[in-house]
């Protein structure tokens, strides 16, 4: 059975995981009828928002123990993984991913990306195995993918200033619209701007549905 892994970044769009994209995924992946490897770095959040208020909240979580509310508790600290576990990886966006998995929230180009992240997206992309980046997750790709002397074909849908980023850590954006995916055969890379740019649930899975089936496609 394939095995995918699915990289999460807390719960909830404003300081972790982008809760409809990880569900949409979860859910094209057990329709596929794949194995779910759920994770993520066991590290203190960036920081909490009250998704109620949008205001920050003056408390502290923990982006693995909030991961495992949307994974019902069925979930990996992303240490014990390497790339020799998995046959695919999937990134959903929120700002978890540029907050807690990397700094580009803060950064922007210039940003650094959590170690362990760094270490598993960068043992699949060596081994040649298939990546989906969801939302703002292409830009982290886009930063990891630079400091190995590489670039890739990717997209965040068209905002102008995360696509610039991307091309100054060495990537090439590609606009595209909510429904559809930008596949860069050669890295194995398929990316969807998904909440970049959907104003409803069901736009956001169009194209993140069409992007799982792209991932496994790839998967030997």
């Amino acid at each position: 059975m394939r095995k995918v892994g699915v990289l999460l970044s807390g719960c909830g769009v404003n300081d972790g995981a982008e809760i409809h994209e990880s569900v949409i995924t979860m859910l094209a992946l057990d329709r596929a009828e794949v194995e779910m490897v759920l994770m993520a770095p066991n590290i203190d959040q960036m920081h909490v928002v009250n998704h109620y208020t949008g205001q920050e909240m003056d408390e502290f979580r923990n982006v693995l123990v909030e991961s495992a509310r949307i994974a019902r508790g069925e979930i990996k600290d992303m240490a014990e993984l390497s790339g020799n576990d998995l046959d695919a990886l999937i990134m959903p966006g929120g700002f978890g991913v540029a907050k807690n998995l990397c700094d580009y929230a803060m950064a922007g180009a210039e940003c650094s990306v959590n170690p362990d992240v760094y270490r598993l997206v960068s043992e699949m992309h060596l081994a040649g195995k298939p990546i989906g980046a969801i939302c703002i997750a292409p830009a982290m790709m886009a930063k990891i993918l630079g400091e190995q002397d590489a670039s890739a074909e990717m997209t965040i849908g068209s905002d102008e200033v995360t696509a610039g980023d991307i091309e100054k850590m060495g990537s090439t954006h590609i606009a595209c619209p909510v429904s559809d995916m930008v596949v860069d055969k050669d890295n194995k890379l398929v990316t969807t701007p998904a909440y970049m740019e959907a104003k409803s649930i069901k736009e956001a899975a169009e194209g993140i549905e069409k992007l799982v089936a792209e991932v496994l496609s790839m998967v030997e």
